[in-house]
């Protein structure tokens, strides 16, 4: 049975955090609260890790998972170089409820995007989320807490309803505020791609990109 600490998300305590933080160096799985939906967290560069989340989700090893980071210039731990608009975009929105797809870094697991050139990478706006990354010190996987095509968990029981006999720690920070996943932008083509529709629209997107 994993261990819940219910947190406050704006003020989470050390001790919840660093039991987290313990976790993930350990090699297990946290649920943690971000401000679109929960999500399921492992370290980013620990295979074994890694694999867990695709069979906690029972999820497909050739899907992609996400990356969140603590702080934007970590991009750099696993992304390749970045096109202008990227920057642009990170600049604006990170944090935020938005994912960029860019190139991977060499370093970054196979694993993690399911063998494929590229990865995506969020910055979430939460401050039990980003506290947990900066305590565990490096960039982590995190994608949705549910089954595969399961319905996203808004709060910490809807996750542990789906998943959670396969993590090892839950911090129950209360219902995620915005409740739909993050925007995804492909920012490897020009101009960049939306490949799903969040709460950061085309128009901002746009602007942004232009430098506006």
């Amino acid at each position: 049975m994993a261990k819940i600490y219910r947190i406050c998300p704006e003020s989470p305590d050390s001790e919840a955090l660093d039991a987290a933080a313990d976790v993930l160096r350990g090699g297990g799985l946290v649920i943690f609260p971000t401000e679109t939906v929960y999500g399921l967290a492992a370290d980013a560069f620990n295979v074994d890790a890694v694999r867990k989340v695709f069979e906690a989700k029972r999820r497909s090893l050739s899907e992609a998972l996400p990356v969140q980071i603590g702080f934007a210039e970590d991009i750099g731990k696993v992304a390749g170089s970045l096109s202008k608009a990227a920057e642009r975009l990170v600049e604006k929105f990170f944090p935020g409820p938005i994912t960029l797809v860019v190139a991977k870094s060499a370093d970054l697991p196979d694993m993690v995007t399911g063998g494929k050139p590229t990865v995506g990478v969020r910055m979430p706006d939460h401050p039990a989320a980003l506290a947990m990354i900066r305590r565990f010190g490096g960039p982590i996987v995190a994608t949705s807490a549910n089954l595969s095509g399961g319905a996203n968990p808004l709060t910490a029981e809807d996750a542990v309803n789906q998943i959670g006999e396969s993590v090892d720690l839950v911090l129950d920070g209360g219902r995620s505020d915005i409740g739909t996943a993050s925007t995804v932008v492909d920012v490897t083509v020009d101009p960049p791609r939306i490949l799903r529709q969040g709460p950061v629209t085309p128009e901002q997107i746009a602007l942004a990109v232009k430098g506006d």
